[in-house]
């Protein structure tokens, strides 16, 4: 005999059956969905990069990439002039100026930040400005290109790639900026939001801080010599300042590229974000295979592609 309740109990049962099958019928419809013997058949990251060719690359811009010459060698950052124009153009003016030569990394936060500056605020600016209205995005233009990933994110409307850099998107607000990832390049600020102006610079060397996103002004990313500043002794003072002057690594120098005599260049270039190679790269990231990958999560984070770099040929 069935009762009230036993019925409302199997009611329930076979709603939530349909529920379920309705849900999964709905997320393999979805656009990159695959099932997990899928995910084998994905190619490795070695083998799309060996498959590429000349057009998936591109040049590091000359006029905005900064060689950053340390005591154990050199970083190279290409700028974001289409995020942060002013800033930019800003930094430009301190390394011409030769504001950062001579002066310290003076900071190394352990899964945070490395920072560089002047730890005595005494340099003196010559051409360029000290502080500069803020830059925490921009508006969405035909200008700025975008390369949207398929998978949903926690800070954004939308997240991709734009020129080899990560970036986010809100569509209904018609904004957009770079992101918080690792190797991503930021103007150090006060509590005053246009209290930065690029005299002080840090570089991400943890696990990606999006919670910064939209709260400084990110202008470039690290392209060449992360292990060099990620490696830097971790400071012991708060927010991982060195606390002792013979703490700090020294900057020889910083220069732009197109002011290098072309002998003394890195010659770097960059996979294009805006090619079928670089869809086969994200695909290969969601959907991981091979021997070693047992279960492959289908999806994956803005910071997590990696977007490589190498040697012009």
């Amino acid at each position: 005999m069935t009762t009230p309740s036993s019925f409302l109990h199997q009611h329930f049962i076979a709603r939530r059956t349909l529920f379920a099958t309705a849900l999964l019928a709905a997320l393999t419809s979805l656009p990159g969905y695959a099932k997990d013997v899928q995910a084998k058949t994905q190619p490795a990251l070695a083998d799309i990069l060996k498959a590429s060719t000349a057009s998936d690359w591109r040049e590091l811009d000359p006029n905005n990439t900064l060689y950053l010459e340390l005591p154990a060698g050199r970083v190279v950052i290409e700028l974001a002039p289409h995020y942060a124009p002013n800033h930019v153009a800003n930094i430009k003016a301190l390394v011409r100026e030769g504001y950062f030569d001579g002066l310290d990394v003076m900071r190394a936060q352990d899964n945070y930040v490395v920072q560089w500056g002047d730890p005595t605020e005494k340099r003196v600016i010559k051409t360029a400005k000290k502080t500069l209205k803020a830059e925490f995005s921009t508006n969405i233009t035909k200008e700025i290109p975008f390369t949207q990933l398929p998978d949903l994110d926690t800070y954004a409307p939308a997240v991709g790639y734009s020129n080899a850099l990560p970036a986010a998107r809100d569509p209904k607000a018609g904004l957009t900026w770079l992101t918080h990832c690792y190797g991503m390049v930021g103007v150090g600020r006060d509590n005053d939001a246009d209290s930065g102006g690029g005299t002080d610079l840090y570089v991400v060397i943890g696990h990606a801080p999006r919670h910064l996103d939209r709260n400084v002004t990110l202008v470039g990313r690290v392209m060449q010599g992360m292990e060099l500043l990620s490696s830097m002794p971790r400071g012991t003072g708060a927010l991982g300042f060195y606390e002792k002057p013979e703490q700090y690594v020294p900057i020889k120098s910083i220069r732009i590229e197109a002011d290098v005599p072309e002998s003394e260049r890195s010659h770097l270039e960059v996979i294009r974000t805006d090619t079928p190679t670089f869809k086969a790269i994200v695909e290969a990231q969601r959907f991981r295979g091979g021997d070693w990958y047992k279960y492959a999560a289908q999806h994956v984070e803005v910071c997590n592609v990696p977007i490589p770099v190498r040697q012009q040929k």
